[in-house]
């Protein structure tokens, strides 16, 4: 089979190579077959050796893809051969919190990823995919999908119907989460230094724009939108960049879900708003097999359909990914195998 990997640490150094097939699946073992793969920005770190370089090498690297079941073990009790899966992104984390054992876990570092045309992967690590997606469609799912769902339904509010929303940009996580805000009766404020991107958001939905160049004071902005309460729950992928202002949006006891560090992972930032108006910042690690699949009916009742900004061959995996890290994407980059 065809496979990606990485030998050093450096997207220079991420090649295709063929690997043997992997063997005849044992016990609870399911093999499938890779139909597409799509980008998260983790995994432009990951090949850069900045997001853990103590994972081992060389490493197959990518989280997220959606292929055929085409070889299932003896003990195989929950797919059958043809049916469409998706491999969730912690392994072992089924329902509930993590433990340490889980979070090490995790497809594309330290496990082998999707950029490969064949993967073993254990039955219980594995959820079906909508009737009502593709492969390319349901290969964004796993990570940037349930990464929303889990910020907002999860470990987010008891309810989203008139819930207020900040979502911060217009990646992956981002336009997942104004999607599934908007299903589940939410109003939704949007932030992009793009006026383009704004005005994409708009006709999906979003209830309010705020260009964050043009408004660089934009948690005033949210407060006036909300007659000065804020909003309940923020969707916070820029990390130390843009914490503070999100703190400052939010209302007293409501949450912001810290999910990215496009903005820096370190810096200083006033917690005493944090203390003195309840609020909490959740750490948000993707989610669980049971959370994924609550998200999958949820979309195929809502008929949500993701974002593709682009497709890519397999051959054209390390362009996918550079150009991922450019950050001029709306919604998802995907790459799709033969």
């Amino acid at each position: 089979m065809r496979a990606y990997e990485l030998a050093r640490w450096g997207l220079e150094h991420l090649n295709a190579k063929e690997l043997p097939d992997p063997p005849e699946p044992e016990g609870c073992d399911v093999v499938v077959r890779v139909r597409a793969v799509s980008l998260n920005y983790r995994d432009t770190l990951v090949c850069a050796g900045s997001y853990n370089p103590k994972y081992p090498l060389p490493l197959v690297p990518c989280s997220d893809g959606a292929g055929d079941v085409i070889a299932i073990g003896p003990d195989v009790k929950r797919f059958r051969i043809g049916d469409r899966v998706m491999p969730i992104f912690s392994q072992s984390w089924l329902d509930g919190d993590p433990d340490e054992q889980t979070l090490r876990s995790s497809l594309g570092g330290p496990l082998h990823g999707t950029l490969r045309e064949i993967m073993t992967v254990p039955e219980q690590a594995l959820v079906r995919v909508p009737d009502s997606l593709g492969y390319a469609e349901a290969a964004t799912l796993p990570c940037a999908a349930l990464t929303a769902w889990s910020a907002l339904v999860t470990y987010g509010l008891s309810t989203l119907a008139g819930a207020s929303v900040l979502v911060l940009g217009t990646g992956g996580v981002s336009i997942f989460a104004l999607q599934i805000a908007k299903a589940g009766g939410a109003q939704v404020i949007v932030t992009s230094g793009d006026h383009e991107k704004l005005e994409r958001v708009k006709k999906m939905g979003a209830d309010h724009v705020i260009h964050y160049r043009e408004q660089p004071e934009w948690h005033r902005t949210v407060r006036e939108l909300t007659s000065g309460r804020g909003v309940d729950l923020v969707i916070e992928v820029g990390g130390a960049g843009s914490l503070e202002r999100s703190i400052k949006s939010v209302r007293p006891g409501g949450v912001v879900s810290l999910i990215g560090i496009l903005g820096g992972k370190a810096g200083a930032i006033d917690l005493t708003p944090v203390l003195m108006r309840n609020v909490r910042i959740q750490g948000i690690l993707v989610g669980h097999r049971a959370g994924f699949e609550a998200m999958c009916r949820a979309i195929e009742q809502n008929k949500i359909r993701p974002v593709i900004d682009q497709s890519y061959a397999f051959e054209e995996a390390p362009t996918a990914i550079e150009e991922l890290s450019r950050g001029a994407h709306f919604g998802k980059l995907v790459i799709e195998l033969p």
